[in-house]
């Protein structure tokens, strides 16, 4: 996940708004779904990936803005374990930044097999049991959305659970031809409504699409 992202998460993180909770899923993909690495070399380089880094050309201050006002009801976030790793190992003792304060106090929802309580981010609660029932509960406790970074694994398996509201999703002019998808073969049926674009001075075109039925649906 890219660190210009997590900055404008971090800044929505600290506004106000309260109503029943949705999971938004906030991810860099590449023209070719690409989303394996987009922040730094050395982040994820599984199955030999080399392209590492993909993203960070591409940030402009139209993406922070439309980020920023797009996300003004996000509230806790929901992580997969690596994405958990990574974020813990880049953001807790940076010093150089405003949003590491509001990163640190965040309430962080992280759903792991591998984990365990006491986890060493502050503010971080495991997921225990069942992951889908979990986060249905969740969904369904007042509060601002429940945003996912990262953590392509929990999409999917949320995804067969029809627990995702919506994708922002910001497609770079980019194709790669290998790397880890956002929807890999296999992914469950998803019909979407596209309800919003901003697009940056770089080309990146920031859509926003909400769930338009069940993604259960085979087709």
């Amino acid at each position: 996940m890219g660190a210009g992202v997590a900055r404008n998460v971090a800044g929505a993180l600290s506004r106000k708004a309260l109503y029943v909770s949705k999971v938004v899923v906030v991810n860099n993909v590449t023209l070719d779904g690409v989303m394996q690495a987009p922040a730094r070399p050395d982040e994820d380089a599984r199955g030999g990936f080399k392209h590492g880094g993909w993203a960070l050309p591409y940030n402009d201050a139209v993406m922070a803005r439309a980020m920023g006002e797009g996300m003004s009801t996000s509230g806790a976030l929901l992580l997969g374990r690596r994405t958990y790793e990574d974020f813990y190992a880049v953001w807790p003792n940076r010093t150089d930044n405003p949003y590491t304060e509001v990163l640190n106090n965040a309430q962080k929802y992280v759903a792991s097999t591998t984990l365990t309580e006491p986890l060493p981010w502050q503010n971080s609660t495991l997921l225990k049991g069942d992951v889908a029932r979990a986060v249905a509960s969740l969904k369904q406790q007042p509060g601002k959305d429940i945003v996912i970074l990262g953590s392509g694994e929990l999409i999917q398996s949320l995804m067969r659970h029809n627990l995702i509201d919506q994708f922002v999703l910001l497609i770079h002019p980019l194709v790669l031809g290998s790397g880890r998808r956002l929807f890999a073969d296999g992914s469950a049926f998803a019909r979407l409504r596209l309800a919003n674009t901003v697009t940056t001075t770089t080309g990146v075109v920031i859509a926003t699409y909400q769930m338009a039925e069940p993604t259960s649906k085979e087709g």
